[in-house]
């Protein structure tokens, strides 16, 4: 018997009643078969059903039965044969990195714990077995491409996609994204398979919303709402843009589609915020612009590829952008261009905020990944960006970003005589001297209470410029921050290396 990737035969029924703290919830799930619905007012089979739209004057009695009985058809359950062993470890947490957002809900609520039925014990090896997950999904085309969820799909040994008139058919996972949780499966030998389409325009806070699913088992399930905001970043991901609904959105609706009144798809349901598991009317669906985008290549070649620029950057607080003369904080701060990237061979360096791509602004850090992501490599995008008080376009021919990227911590110790800079609550030491590289000064001690403790600056970070220019001696720090003063600077900006990480942290100055 089938049943949702957190409801696994097995399973203690303890596990729900840990559903304590507030999370961002995947909500798993999909459509049970069996249910013959007609078209309305049709006779093709093949028929594209996001077309024609409901007349504004169909919508006033509020009913929604025309819409739903014209691309319901188009809706499946796709259950999923997957290898447990091969994506768990010996706690039962699925092999997603430990500061990934959802590690810790996982960790917590989605997977059996050692001690409990289903769950490995500690020091032996899990026996071999297979799991059932099921989640939602559409069809997009008449020969059965099918979008869904990439957690839906993920370590799929097989799939089925099951329609609403009860036939079950094999499928193959053609792509996946787990940037931003999209997958693109397709049946065997497809035909004639009642389809939608992505709305071509963007929805409106305040726009009709129906989500078609399978929540918590119960079959196929229709919820109606509006959208409640645009442009949510959830920590999902690099490329969070998710459209906020209110529409329930319980487990079994995960890569089920949102309809707009024209039957056209405007996202795919992905996550819910709960503090139980359930819908309290807070969902988050993945943008139809950024869904069709992703089937695009996954159509191609059955990944994704993005431009990449190839720089460390962070957001520009208020502090940051009064420490180099920006009016205001927007834009994405660069913290250290990657050795032989885009970015270091066009000439953008350290401390450059970038505030726009191709003439239009970047709001912050977050929207520049996404900008240069919707690029193809190869691409050369004008960049905007503001050093020593002046804009300046640098063009850059953007690469091919890397599958992967290898985060790395690095621990560092080691004794020097430090020098105390009593009125910032810090104690500073040539790294060199204190075993923490070659370069910069380190920070040996801390007053969690001081000015430098408050800007985040921590215990064992290296200081590597002040002002631009580079300190290899605490005396060298003294400095900058003197004649930064002298200048009448409201804060002086620090490089900062925390571990292999790098930022900027503005150090506000006394009055002179």
């Amino acid at each position: 018997m089938s049943s949702d990737r957190n409801s696994r035969p097995g399973r203690s029924p303890r596990v729900k009643s840990l559903l304590l703290g507030s999370v961002f919830a995947l909500a798993l799930g999909g459509i049970v078969a069996g249910e013959s619905v007609v078209f309305s007012g049709s006779s093709a089979v093949a028929q594209n059903l996001s077309a024609p739209p409901v007349s504004a004057q169909a919508a006033q009695p509020f009913s929604f039965a025309d819409v739903v009985s014209r691309v319901t058809p188009a809706v499946v359950s796709i259950r999923v044969k997957t290898d447990e062993v091969a994506q768990a470890d010996d706690q039962g947490i699925p092999n997603i990195p430990e500061d990934s957002p959802l590690y810790d809900f996982f960790k917590r609520f989605g997977q059996p714990m050692p001690g409990m039925p289903g769950g490995g014990g500690r020091g032996g090896e899990q026996p071999h077995r297979y799991g059932m997950a099921q989640g939602s999904g559409f069809f997009i085309s008449a020969d059965g491409y099918v979008v869904t969820n990439n957690h839906v799909v993920e370590n799929a040994e097989e799939v089925t996609v099951v329609t609403t008139d009860g036939r079950e058919l094999k499928a193959d996972v053609i792509g996946t994204d787990p940037k931003t949780d999209i997958a693109l499966v397709k049946v065997k030998d497809g035909k004639d398979l009642p389809h939608v389409s992505f709305s071509a325009g963007d929805s409106r806070v305040g726009d009709w919303v129906v989500a078609i699913g399978n929540p918590f088992g119960l079959g196929g399930t229709v919820t109606a709402g509006i959208v409640s905001a645009r442009g949510r970043d959830i920590g999902a991901g690099p490329y969070d843009d998710f459209i906020q609904i209110d529409a329930p959105i319980n487990k079994g609706n995960s890569g089920g589609p949102a309809f707009n009144l024209a039957g056209e798809v405007i996202g795919v349901n992905t996550a819910i915020y709960s503090p139980s598991g359930g819908s309290v009317g807070i969902g988050f669906a993945i943008p139809a612009r950024t869904v069709e985008t992703v089937v695009k290549d996954l159509m191609d070649d059955g990944k994704v590829v993005r431009g990449w620029l190839g720089v460390q950057i962070q957001p520009v607080t208020e502090d940051l952008a009064a420490s180099i003369g920006l009016d205001a904080a927007k834009g994405a701060l660069v913290t250290e261009p990657q050795d032989g990237s885009p970015a270091e061979k066009a000439g953008i360096k350290a401390g450059d905020a970038i505030v726009a791509v191709n003439g239009e602004a970047v709001n912050d850090a977050r929207d520049l990944a996404r900008r240069i992501a919707a690029y193809p490599p190869e691409t050369t995008v004008d960049v905007t960006v503001f050093r020593n008080g002046e804009k300046k376009e640098v063009k850059v021919e953007l690469g091919q970003l890397p599958d992967e990227q290898k985060v790395a911590a690095a621990e560092s110790s080691g004794k020097a005589e430090p020098t105390t800079l009593k009125d910032l609550g810090l104690s500073l030491a040539p790294a060199a001297q204190a075993g923490a590289g070659d370069e910069g000064v380190v920070v040996t001690r801390l007053d969690p209470e001081g000015k430098a403790a408050d800007k985040g600056l921590r215990q064992g970070d290296v200081i590597l410029e002040v002002a631009g220019h580079a300190v290899s001696k605490p005396a060298e720090v003294q400095a900058g921050l003197r004649k930064a003063a002298e200048e009448g600077r409201k804060a002086v900006l620090l490089r900062v290396r925390t571990g292999d990480n790098l930022r900027f942290v503005a150090l506000p100055l006394d009055k002179a």
